[in-house]
């Protein structure tokens, strides 16, 4: 029964002494941020472009910041929710040395995480980053340039092409935070998977290292994951029902 796995899951959380969260698309679905996989999401109509065209083709990257800007309109108004307020609080309360996402949507430092306490697999999408040197853009100053001239952005410091900070199909993950991820599912006492089905990888092999390594896994996720069977807790519910006692 639900109620016994979410009273088992905060069992296991007042007795870890090192908790890492790991999260995935379903804990920001509560705040209306679409996913992937869910029929008619509009993911499947703006599908982000990949990496290698990005960068060829300067068709490509008009089209890429077109999709861009439509997909921010459709969760512009997102707010951290239950969940995210919980993992929070375990950071907060030094708890949890970190939270390890798959998200874009810079809710959870938006929840007041610590940047440097969040650890982005997949990059995040409320900036942009010059593909050549590097430099931060902020998407503030781009969108209205972009809607008026119909022009991909160039960097204004090196004139190389500026992509949203999300890491795309074919670009490489960021091996940096990458190196960081493993090294904390090497040390928790508690991994806990919230919102993720654990089918994206390299990512997904983190709660594996983790499980092996000694730490309890958790898997909090309205579906099955293909991990449910390594875990020792599986709790599907809604997030904010299992996490919302942490909120505060």
């Amino acid at each position: 029964m639900p109620d016994d796995a979410i009273e088992a899951l905060h069992d296991l959380l007042d007795r870890a002494g090192s908790i890492v969260a790991f999260t995935g698309a379903g804990i920001s679905t509560e705040s209306g941020v679409p996913d992937f996989r869910t029929p008619g999401s509009p993911w499947m109509v703006n599908k982000p472009i990949p990496f290698e065209a990005f960068v060829r083709s300067r068709e490509a990257r008009i089209e890429a910041w077109r999709r861009k800007f439509a997909m921010d309109d459709h969760y512009a108004d997102a707010v951290p929710n239950i969940g995210h307020r919980a993992l929070a609080r375990l950071v907060g309360e030094g708890r949890s040395p970190a939270i390890i996402t798959q998200n874009i949507d810079g809710l959870h430092q938006a929840s007041g995480v610590p940047d440097d306490r969040v650890i982005e697999l997949h990059g995040n999408g409320t900036y942009a980053t010059c593909l050549t040197c590097g430099w931060r853009h902020e998407l503030a100053a781009i969108r209205p340039v972009f809607e008026a001239t119909g022009e991909p952005p160039d960097c204004l410091i090196c004139a190389g092409p500026v992509k949203s900070a999300t890491v795309s199909f074919g670009q490489a993950m960021p091996q940096d935070k990458m190196s960081r991820a493993q090294q904390l599912a090497l040390e928790a006492e508690l991994f806990l998977v919230v919102g993720s089905s654990l089918v994206v990888y390299p990512a997904a092999t983190l709660p594996i290292i983790a499980k092996k390594q000694g730490a309890r896994l958790v898997i909090v996720n309205r579906e099955p994951t293909e991990l449910d069977a390594i875990a020792d807790l599986v709790v599907r519910a809604e997030i904010r029902a299992v996490l919302g006692r942490l909120a505060g």
